[in-house]
């Protein structure tokens, strides 16, 4: 039986006190982040140096002590290792080519092809599973296949992912080809984190809200459903964490639909709604509103032991309901992670 809180809770157990960690822990609100991306020179420069990248992810581990460090890397490497153009503009964001046509999707490299540019990557995981604390557990991750083939169509990230919905539209059949391969290479993408020491992984579907009626689960539910029983396969009793975010009444059922061992959710629900439905299933992520490592004060208390109390009947990861913003106070992190430990019943 493990003693690291995080596993346990993914076990099923609950707590007198959630374990604790926080999307995009590492990263620019942290000073010390920002010296080390100045060294690097550049974001993929960062992801793609294992030394750095570890560094990086460790930051928040020694400043904080959370329960769990993630690995430092981006959702959209696994497109560049698919032969897609990648680089970041600064202040914009990803830009990519362009996948839209049979032509384009034939242009890639097989799902199997993907390891020599990601090898770094898997560096940077053996290289934290030596380094982090024994009680901290160690997180590897992967974008969910409609989140990545939406930037891979658009070239980039939109506000209502209107070129992905207009591929599917109109050539589902090439539409369903690029989900498909993403969905392979995201299985071996993971397999190969957790052959490195990753010991949770987890699935960021950040546009899964947009897609409805049998779309959501063509397209969120199945391949999610693929890559967990994949990997359940290759590495009998992994945790899997599922975030389909903006999901809302996808929410219900998933964990069941997918073989997820935890569904992490976004702050567009609230916790008493979460834990009335989506808890009753398992292991619940989630959920203080992101805009609190801002602001602070009593608030961030009075909603972060909300959020607690809510789940406090079953197993449950405390976290954000997105990623913090580069934006937030440092203090803030502190107060919040404080109130949850001081949390007990």
């Amino acid at each position: 039986m493990t003693d690291k809180l995080i596993l346990r809770a993914l076990k099923g157990e609950t707590l007198p006190t959630p374990p604790i960690w926080m999307m995009r822990q590492a990263g620019r609100y942290l000073p010390e982040y920002r010296a080390t991306r100045a060294q690097a020179g550049d974001f993929l420069s960062l992801c793609y140096n294992s030394e750095l990248a570890a560094e990086v992810t460790l930051q928040p581990i020694r400043r904080y002590g959370f329960d769990a460090a993630i690995l430092f890397a981006d959702i959209l490497l696994i497109c560049q290792a698919l032969g897609a153009d990648l680089w970041f503009e600064t202040g914009e964001g990803p830009r990519l080519s362009t996948i839209t046509s049979p032509a384009d999707l034939a242009a890639l490299k097989p799902a199997t092809a993907i390891h020599d540019r990601l090898a770094p990557i898997y560096e940077t995981v053996r290289l934290l599973a030596r380094d982090l604390p024994r009680e901290t557990t160690l997180i590897g991750f992967a974008g969910a296949p409609w989140t990545v083939a939406t930037y891979m169509i658009a070239g980039r990230g939109t506000k209502d992912q209107g070129p992905a919905h207009a591929l599917k539209a109109a050539d589902r059949a090439t539409f369903a080809a690029l989900i498909d391969l993403i969905t392979e290479a995201t299985i071996d993408y993971l397999s190969e984190q957790v052959k490195a020491g990753a010991e949770v992984v987890k699935l960021f579907d950040s546009w899964a809200g947009s897609l409805k009626g049998e779309d959501f689960t063509d397209f969120a539910v199945k391949p999610t459903a693929r890559i967990i029983a994949e990997l359940k396969a290759r590495h009998p009793g992994l945790p899997i964490i599922a975030f389909p975010r903006e999901a809302g009444q996808g929410y219900i059922g998933f964990a069941k639909a997918t073989g997820a061992d935890c569904v992490a959710i976004d702050n567009s629900v609230s916790p008493a709604w979460a834990a009335a439905h989506v808890q009753v299933d398992g292991c619940v992520q989630g959920n203080l509103a992101p805009h609190h490592m801002v602001t602070g004060g009593e608030a961030l208390v009075r909603e972060t032991r909300a959020v607690v109390e809510a789940f406090r009947g079953g197993p449950h990861i405390f976290n954000l309901g997105h990623g913090i913003t580069p934006d937030a106070d440092p203090e803030n992190v502190t107060l919040m992670i404080e109130t949850v430990r001081a949390s007990r019943p």
